[in-house]
């Protein structure tokens, strides 16, 4: 039976139809990727998945009970508390007495107060009524499992655990149905390689979108595209797709220049009949005007952005050469140390490694607007550089989308050549009516785009590019791709999007730990095979808490803490209980009259002696695990 069923479903907001008779089926343990052009409403999907969103028509079916979660794409900025808390805020009502409970258990564990055990039984008591006694492991388990430092506080932590957090928020209410929207964004490689393994092992299904398309590869079991307000699927993996997409294409293409060639036919026919005054056939007629129709009502596939660089004169043979550099910051952390490396001219560098590494600082330190606390940096000549900041930070947010571009100006002035500011947007995708609006109105995608149509204004023989792929479409992705590939010019690439590097790099700078930074010939697939034995070890461990904040994690005693000894002592009576629902029910479903009940009936006794199974593996373990601490 399918967890969830979008039959005929059509949403507009006003314009052409974001989804026209969309139909989608979700079956249990699917991973699906839902794929599609910038603008699409593959977002807006999602929501109407959730119920944020109600169609204007069409029907949604959800299996009784269905538990959906979502982790979504931005990361909020008014969460506050600590980790265990905002994990324990995805139970709704019962995350404010959890958290409460954490607190006061962590109190009695560091020597607090044994007046607090009459509000800890209190508050036990209230979880209790609210959703059961087992909701404090649920959250304590999430935690352990995503290895999540449970006390610090969320506001101090690295956006990609931040991101984890989140995951972990939505995982709490084991739901049957995770929705993720472009869960790799801001992630470093070691994050992306984790979630890719975690993702893997879960049990419900999974929607997803994503513009990084190992993680598609690896991941989805089935492909759903959303393409001019349609869903198709496509079964198996990202490469069967792109083949069998590509075939749908040409067959359409060539369909409708049949179409068109019988059209122009048609409109040649009656302005012959009209002036030779003949009898009209009016069949003929009825057919010409319902052609007219069809062809009025077709909507053609989104325009490609055209991405030309503008190339400055050509820089000196040599860019930059390292010797011996190494940096540190005033406070003693050192980033870099001993770094070797020749950049020439063409060449095109992979920066790779965790978030917080010092990618930046060597960026700035390559372009010789940081100096070196060891060592030397000498820079070629006729140098001319464009950056792309993944924060955006050369956007005014205030700004309409033409004054970013033009500076106010109707006309931009590219490789010699006056172009209306309009038209040139337009090559990056930009309807006019969006082209007034201010850039914080813009999605991340558009402001994306927006920002290469700003760099490509200008002439570079130096290309910095930090994180260019973020919240990109596959194919705008290609176009930039092949641009780079054709660009004479120097490139230095900051990125985590694994098949962009391959693609487009040909040596990779990574970060190894302890400030050491080693050259590997070729893309990340190469590093892969060239890397030692245990890369990116000591400092370039991803994503942990910055450092005043996160106090560092004792050794563990054999001795009960107090929550632990209170849940070893409700242990023993849960499993009990569970093996009694287990015996009923089994007794329940042995008898030939069970199955002449609904459908619905069947398959919920069926799921909940499922469920049974796991909880019960899952309360053994917890026992034998608290049993080896007494």
């Amino acid at each position: 039976m399918a967890l969830l069923s979008l039959q005929n479903i059509t949403l507009s907001f006003g314009g052409p139809p974001l989804l026209e008779g969309a139909t989608l089926q979700i079956e249990p343990g699917e991973r699906i990727c839902l794929v599609g052009r910038n603008g699409q409403g593959k977002s807006t999907l999602m929501k109407v998945v959730t119920g944020q969103i109600l169609p204007d028509a069409g029907e949604i079916v959800r299996s009784s009970g269905l538990r959906v979660a979502q982790l979504p794409q931005e990361i909020p900025l008014d969460l506050q508390g600590s980790v265990f808390e905002v994990v324990a805020s995805g139970l709704g009502a019962a995350g404010g007495l959890l958290a409460r409970y954490h607190q006061i258990g962590h109190a009695l564990s560091e020597g607090g107060d044994e007046s607090l055990l009459n509000e800890l039984e209190k508050v036990q008591h209230q979880i209790e009524t609210q959703g059961g006694w087992d909701l404090p492991q649920r959250v304590e388990t999430v935690v352990s499992k995503l290895d999540l430092p449970a006390d610090t506080p969320f506001t101090a932590l690295s956006g990609g655990l931040k991101r984890r957090v989140l995951l972990g928020r939505a995982l709490v209410t084991d739901p049957d149905l995770l929705l993720l929207d472009e869960p790799t964004n801001h992630l470093d490689i070691a994050a992306i390689d984790w979630l890719e393994g975690f993702l893997k092992g879960f049990g419900g299904a999974l929607l997803f979108i994503t513009h990084d398309r190992m993680f598609l590869q690896r991941l989805a079991t089935r492909i759903v595209e959303l393409d001019r307000g349609r869903l198709s699927s496509w079964p198996g993996d990202y490469a069967t797709y792109l083949a069998r997409k590509q075939e749908l294409l040409e067959a359409e293409s060539q369909q409708n220049a049949l179409f068109d060639k019988r059209l122009a036919q048609e409109e040649v026919w009656i302005r012959q009949g009209i002036k030779a005054r003949r009898t009209r056939n009016e069949g003929r007629v009825r057919r010409l005007e319902a052609m007219r129709e069809e062809r009025k009502a077709r909507r053609n596939l989104s325009g490609q952005a055209k991405l030309k660089v503008v190339e400055a004169e050509r820089s000196g043979a040599l860019v930059a050469e390292a010797e011996g550099v190494g940096f540190a910051y005033p406070d003693g952390k050192r980033v870099i140390r001993d770094l070797n490396t020749t950049l020439m001219r063409g060449d095109k560098i992979g920066i790779v490694g965790p978030n917080g590494a010092g990618k930046t600082t060597l960026l700035r330190l390559l372009l010789g607007q940081l100096q070196p606390t060891e060592g030397k940096i000498k820079l070629g000549t006729r140098i001319e550089v464009a950056y792309f900041d993944q924060m955006r930070g050369q956007l005014d947010e205030e700004a309409t989308v033409q004054e970013s571009v033009a500076e106010g100006a109707d006309r931009v002035v590219i490789q010699g050549q006056t172009r209306h500011v309009v038209g040139y947007l337009q090559d990056f995708l930009f309807e006019p009516d969006r082209i007034r609006q201010p850039v914080k109105a813009l999605s991340g995608g558009e402001r994306n785009r927006l920002l290469l149509a700003k760099l490509f204004t200008k002439p570079f023989n130096v290309l910095v590019m930090d994180e260019p792929t973020n919240d990109l479409d596959v194919e705008t992705l290609e176009m930039l791709e092949e641009r780079l590939l054709e660009f004479s010019g120097t490139l230095l690439l900051v990125s985590h999007d694994r098949a962009f590097l391959n693609n487009v790099v040909t040596s990779t700078l990574v970060f190894e730990g302890e400030g050491r930074v080693d050259e590997y010939v070729g893309g990340y697939d190469d590093w892969l095979r060239q890397r030692p034995a245990a890369p990116m070890q000591g400092s370039a461990q991803p994503d942990k808490p910055a450092a005043p904040t996160a106090k560092p994690t004792p050794e563990r005693t054999k001795k009960l803490s107090f929550k632990e000894q209170k849940e070893l002592e409700r242990l023993p009576g849960r499993i009990e209980a569970l093996e009694q629902e287990q015996q009923r029910l089994h007794e329940q479903m042995s008898d030939p009259e069970f199955y002449q009940q609904s459908g619905e009936v069947i398959a919920q006794a069926t799921s909940r002696v499922v469920a049974i199974e796991e909880e019960l593996l899952a309360a053994l373990e917890r026992w034998e695990s608290l049993e080896k601490l007494v």
